[in-house]
């Protein structure tokens, strides 16, 4: 399921504006977990929806709007609005010293996989990232809600053939740790940067 919109063809003015709205659930956490993600489009919306058998919230939280992404066929300015302080802080503020310091903070970053993917895809599109307080009557974050909470307890998907969710671009896993960058190799562009 993919949204189809005319190209832009580099037109920065004619990029077409996309709401994105997503949640994630999980029962127990870790346990099953579900997410799901509403993109509007003027009078089009569409849902999305899946499951992980085996995740963590914070994975629900991560894969609904990397799947909203994914949806789009062109590059977008999207508006995207989430009930996660942690999707919200991670892609608008951590993501930047994440990036600079090879995905790790002393341990590599939890959830590392899902976080390049989300930000190959943001940087793909202008994205303006939106925080709402979840259960406080934003209507598409309540179906959201809902969709994410009924896909983690039925393990069902939008998808015919009842895949989870649509292919990563990176698809890296859950497991992946990212390689440590050779010593010495960026020391003087650190020290520059100290000064």
């Amino acid at each position: 399921m993919e949204l189809g919109w005319p190209a832009t063809n580099g037109n920065f003015e004619s990029m077409k504006k996309v709401s994105l709205i997503t949640d994630g659930s999980c029962l127990g956490n870790p346990g099953p977990g579900g997410w799901a993600c509403i993109l509007r489009l003027g009078g089009v919306k569409k849902e999305f929806f899946g499951f992980d058998p085996h995740t963590t919230n914070n994975r629900m939280e991560l894969m609904a709007p990397i799947q909203g992404l994914l949806a789009l066929k062109e590059p977008c300015e999207v508006e995207i609005t989430t009930d996660s302080e942690y999707v919200l802080h991670g892609i608008t503020k951590w993501i930047v010293k994440w990036r600079r310091q090879w995905w790790r903070k002393h341990e590599p970053v939890c959830n590392v996989d899902l976080w390049m993917e989300l930000d190959e895809l943001a940087s793909l599109n202008k994205t303006t990232w939106l925080w709402t307080r979840g259960h406080a009557g934003h209507k598409d974050n309540s179906l959201c809600d809902w969709l994410a909470q009924n896909a983690a307890a039925t393990q069902r998907s939008c998808w015919a053939d009842g895949r989870p969710h649509a292919p990563l671009r990176l698809n890296l896993g859950a497991g992946y740790v990212p390689p440590k960058p050779q010593p010495g190799l960026f020391e003087d562009f650190e020290s520059d940067e100290d000064e």
